[in-house]
C-alpha cells in the first residue's frame, strides 16, 4: 500500500476559493480512483494561498483485475451477428464464449478479464485531467500555453511511495519540491512523503492546515486584546477569509483615532471588515473599543511596529470617508429622502421602492393591532422611513447596513427610539441563526416588510421554483413565520394571504418544524382542516398530535381510525354514495357497536369543547378514550352485514369526524 502526495503551486489563490477548491481537488482525484475500481477511505486536502495540496493513504500498487461480461446474440443467429460480436468482444472464435438462457432463449456471453495497471500509470493519467478539469469560478491563461488556472500554475508536486509520478503538463514536469514562505525562506526543497512535507513546509514558516491557521490567529488575536484588558468580537466568516490569506499568521494590534469613535460602531466594524479584513475589539461594556487586529504573514524584525503604523494610516484614510458620508447623510431627514426612493426600482411589476414602502406603511397600521405593545400610528411612520436609507451615502458604501443606518439616522432626525428600533430591526431575521427583532415595533415592521414582498410576488406568479429562489421568498416566509411564532402572535394569514400562498407558508413550517424534531406529515394533517391559518394554534396542534401519537392508546387509535376509513373508502366508491351522517341508534343491536356509539359522542363532544378552549392536550386525552371500544368493535362486530351494513358504516364515519375535530388522520404516516 502507497501514500499519493500531490501538490499545485501556484501564485496566490484568493481566499474566498480556497477551501471550495481544496473539497474539489480531493472529489475530481477520489472520484476518478473510484471509477477505476480503486477504494479511498482516508483522503485529506489542504490549502495555502499559493497551493492545493492532497494525501491519500493505502493506495494499493495496482488497480484491481476486472471482469467483464458482454452479451452477445442469440445462439443460431446469423454469422454476420456472429462475427460482429466476436470482433467487439475480441475473441478468436466462438468457442470461446459461454452460452447462457433467459426465457426468450440461448444466447452467446463473452467473459473477458482485464489485468490491474500499476497504481503510477493510473495517477499519471488522473492528475493532468484534474487539472485540466478543474471547476474554478474564475479563471485565466497565461503565456503562450491553453492551460487555465485561477493564478499561474508553477510546480506540481506528485510523489507515490516516495516515488515521483512522472507527469508532463504544459512544460510542468511533475517533481518531489516544493517551497516555502514567499519572503522568509522562499527556496524550494524535496520531500519523500507527507509526514515530511508537512514538516519542512512549517520549517520554512508556511502552516498547511487552514484549520490550524486559524485557530493560532485566534490564539494570537485573543491574547493580544486580553493584555488590552479588552474582548475579540467573534468573527468566524472573516477568521476563515483571514487564514487563507496567510501562511504564517502574526497578530498585531492596531490603535483607532479617537475622533473616529463617535461614528456609528457598525460602519467602523464594517470599514475594518470588508476593507482592511481587520478584527475588531470591544471593551467590558461591549462597546466599540479603539483598538483593532491585523493579521500579518512575517515575523517583522521590528516586531511588526512598521505593519501597525502603516496599517493605521490605511485605516485612518477608511475612517476619514466613513465619517464624512455620516456627516453628509445626517444634514438630510429620512422624510425628505422618501422621494429619491421613487427613483428606486423594486421590481419591474411590483413598482418602486416608494411604492413599496407605502404599502409596507398601510400593512403596519393593520398589523400593529395583532402585535401587543406597538402603536399603529408610530407603526405607519416606521414602515414608511424603513427604506429611506437607501439613498443615503453610507448604504451605497455598506449595503450590509441598510436598516441599522436608517435607524441611526431616524435617531438623529428626533424620531424617538421605538421608530428607531423598528427601522433598524426590520430585515430581521436575515437568517435561520439571526434573531428576530426585539421590539414590539420592530417586529410589526418586519412582519409587513416580508408580508409585502410575499404578496407581491405571488400577485405577478413570481414563485420560488425547484431550487431557484431569486427574491428569497422562501427565506421571507420563514422569517415571518419566526417572528410569530416566537413572539406568540395570535394572526391569522388568511387575512392577507391566498390559498396557494398559505400553502407555501405550509411547506415552511414543515421545514422549520422540521429541523426542531416534528414530523411534515403531522403539520399536513393540521393544515388539511379548514381554516388552519393561525401558526401559533398550529404548532400547538402539532405538538399535541406528536405527544398523543406517541402512547400506545395514539399508536392502536391511529390503527383503529385507518381501518375504519379504509373501509368507508371502498364502500363509499362501491355505492357511489358517502356514509357520513349519524347512525340510527335504534338500529344499534351489538353491545360492542352500542359502546362505541356512546363513546364516539362523548369524545367528540369532550374535544370539540377543548379545542374551542385551544387546549389540544385535553382534546387528545378524549379522544384517546376511544381506543378500547374501537378495538372492540372491529373484533367483535361485523361491519359487512347485510342487514346493518349502512348504520355500521354510518357508526366508522362517526369515527373519521371525531378524530378529525384535532387534525386529518388520513394525512398521518404509519
Amino acid at each position: 500500500m502507497s501514500e499519493l502526495l500531490l501538490e499545485l503551486f501556484s501564485e496566490e489563490i484568493p481566499a474566498r476559493m480556497q477551501k471550495r477548491a481544496s473539497e474539489d481537488l480531493q472529489r475530481l482525484v477520489t472520484d476518478a480512483l473510484k471509477a477505476a475500481g480503486v477504494e479511498t477511505s482516508n483522503a485529506r486536502a489542504y490549502a495555502t494561498p499559493r497551493r492545493l495540496a492532497l494525501v491519500i493513504d493505502g493506495l494499493p500498487d495496482k488497480t484491481p483485475d476486472v471482469k467483464e461480461e458482454r452479451k452477445g446474440p442469440k445462439v443460431g443467429a446469423p454469422d454476420q451477428a456472429i462475427q460482429g460480436f466476436l470482433r467487439a468482444a475480441g475473441l478468436a472464435s466462438i468457442d470461446q464464449a459461454t452460452v447462457q438462457e433467459d426465457k426468450k432463449g440461448a444466447f452467446y456471453i463473452a467473459l473477458t478479464e482485464k489485468k490491474g495497471r500499476p497504481m503510477a500509470d493510473l495517477i499519471a493519467e488522473i492528475v493532468p485531467d484534474a487539472i485540466r478539469n478543474f471547476p474554478w469560478p474564475k479563471s485565466m491563461r497565461w503565456g503562450t500555453g491553453t492551460l487555465r488556472w485561477v493564478r499561474p500554475l508553477h510546480s506540481i508536486l506528485c510523489i507515490l511511495g516516495g516515488k515521483v509520478v512522472p507527469i508532463e503538463l504544459e512544460g510542468i514536469s511533475a517533481d518531489s519540491m516544493t517551497y516555502g514562505h514567499r519572503f522568509m525562506a522562499p527556496d524550494g526543497f524535496n520531500v519523500t512523503s507527507f509526514a515530511d512535507y508537512e514538516a519542512k513546509l512549517e520549517k520554512a514558516f508556511v502552516i498547511l492546515d487552514p484549520a490550524k491557521r486559524a485557530a493560532l490567529i485566534k490564539e494570537g488575536a485573543l491574547k493580544l486584546v486580553a493584555d488590552a484588558g479588552l474582548k475579540l468580537i467573534d468573527d468566524e466568516a472573516l477568521l476563515n477569509e483571514v487564514a487563507g490569506l496567510v501562511e504564517w499568521p502574526v497578530p498585531l494590534i492596531g490603535k483607532i483615532d479617537d475622533e473616529f469613535m463617535s461614528v456609528p460602531q457598525e460602519v467602523l466594524t464594517s470599514t475594518m471588515r470588508a476593507n482592511q479584513k481587520y478584527f475588531a475589539c470591544v471593551d467590558a461594556a461591549d462597546k466599540l473599543a479603539p483598538r483593532f487586529i491585523v493579521v500579518a504573514n512575517l515575523i517583522a524584525e521590528d516586531g511588526g511596529k512598521a505593519i501597525v503604523n502603516g496599517n493605521e494610516r490605511v485605516l485612518r484614510a477608511r475612517f476619514s470617508d466613513a465619517r464624512f458620508l455620516w456627516e453628509q447623510d445626517k444634514k438630510v431627514t429620512l422624510e425628505s429622502r422618501l422621494p429619491k426612493l421613487a427613483e428606486v426600482v423594486f421590481q419591474a411589476k411590483l413598482g418602486t421602492v416608494r411604492e413599496k414602502a407605502e404599502r409596507i406603511a398601510k400593512l403596519a397600521r393593520e398589523l400593529a393591532a395583532f402585535v401587543p405593545g406597538a402603536d399603529a400610528d408610530k407603526a405607519e411612520i416606521a414602515g414608511r422611513l424603513a427604506k429611506a436609507d437607501l439613498t443615503s451615502g453610507m448604504v451605497g458604501e455598506f449595503p450590509e447596513l441598510q436598516g441599522l443606518m436608517g435607524g441611526y439616522y431616524a435617531k438623529a432626525d428626533g424620531l424617538g427610539d421605538d421608530v428607531r428600533n423598528a427601522i433598524a430591526e426590520h430585515y430581521s431575521p436575515a437568517g435561520p441563526s439571526d434573531a428576530v427583532p426585539a421590539s414590539a415595533l420592530g417586529k410589526v415592521v418586519s412582519l409587513a416588510d416580508k408580508l409585502d414582498t410575499l404578496t407581491g410576488f405571488w400577485s405577478i406568479d413570481e414563485k420560488p421554483t425547484g431550487s431557484k429562489d431569486p427574491y428569497a421568498l422562501r427565506r421571507a416566509a420563514l422569517g415571518i413565520i419566526r417572528v410569530v411564532l416566537e413572539s406568540g402572535l395570535r394572526l391569522k394569514l388568511s387575512a392577507w394571504t391566498d390559498a396557494d400562498l398559505l400553502s407555501f407558508f405550509a411547506d415552511r413550517l414543515k421545514v422549520y418544524l422540521r429541523d426542531r424534531g416534528a414530523r411534515h406529515d403531522l403539520v399536513d394533517a393540521v393544515f388539511a382542516l379548514p381554516g388552519q391559518d393561525d401558526l401559533v394554534l398550529i404548532v400547538k396542534r402539532v405538538e399535541a398530535l406528536s405527544a398523543f401519537l406517541s402512547t400506545d392508546d395514539g399508536k392502536n387509535l391511529l390503527a383503529g381510525y385507518k381501518r375504519a376509513v379504509n373501509i368507508l373508502k371502498i364502500e363509499e366508491k362501491k355505492d357511489g354514495k358517502s356514509f357520513d351522517g349519524a347512525p340510527d341508534a335504534t338500529l344499534l343491536v351489538e353491545a360492542e357497536e352500542k359502546t362505541l356509539a356512546v363513546a364516539i359522542a362523548t369524545a367528540a363532544k369532550d374535544a370539540q369543547t377543548a379545542v374551542a378552549a385551544e387546549d389540544f392536550e385535553s382534546a387528545m386525552t378524549a379522544l384517546a378514550k376511544l381506543r378500547a371500544p374501537v378495538d372492540a368493535f372491529f373484533e367483535k362486530v361485523t361491519v359487512n352485514d347485510p342487514a346493518h351494513r349502512e348504520n355500521r358504516l354510518k357508526l366508522l364515519s362517526q369515527i373519521r369526524a371525531a378524530l378529525h375535530t384535532v387534525a386529518d388522520f388520513s394525512k398521518v404516516e404509519g
